[in-house]
């Protein structure tokens, strides 16, 4: 089963490929920089430090938020804008990535942006 990463358009990702590190860019302005990702079917998502943006807070954003990623530039770019990011469901412990109610809550709020 290949990477749902691998179906973002225009990704250049290689299945198995690390964007640890990637700037994150929402529709108006930088959010941060990957710090982890989820590859694992079904919980696919990034871990974004947002640095001083957030006063050092971490947002989750799911994979489907992602519209493109450029492999060679190391950007990520997703839909939401930094307001919506910031108000989403709070992100505060690592155990949450791996929550299918915490991860179905983000998901559905992200969802709900599209709508």
């Amino acid at each position: 089963m290949g990477s749902v990463w691998q179906n973002v358009p225009d990704s250049g990702y290689g299945a198995r490929q690390s964007m640890v590190g990637f700037t994150v860019e929402a529709t108006d302005g930088v959010i941060g920089h990957v710090d982890r990702q989820q590859d694992q079917p079904g919980m696919q998502h990034l871990v974004v430090d947002t640095g001083v943006w957030k006063f050092g807070r971490s947002v989750l954003i799911p994979a489907a938020a992602v519209t493109s990623i450029d492999a060679a530039k190391q950007k990520v770019k997703v839909a939401p804008s930094r307001e919506e990011i910031k108000v989403a469901p709070r992100f505060t412990t690592d155990s949450e990535t791996a929550d299918p109610g915490y991860l179905s809550e983000v998901g559905d709020y992200y969802l709900s942006l599209s709508t």
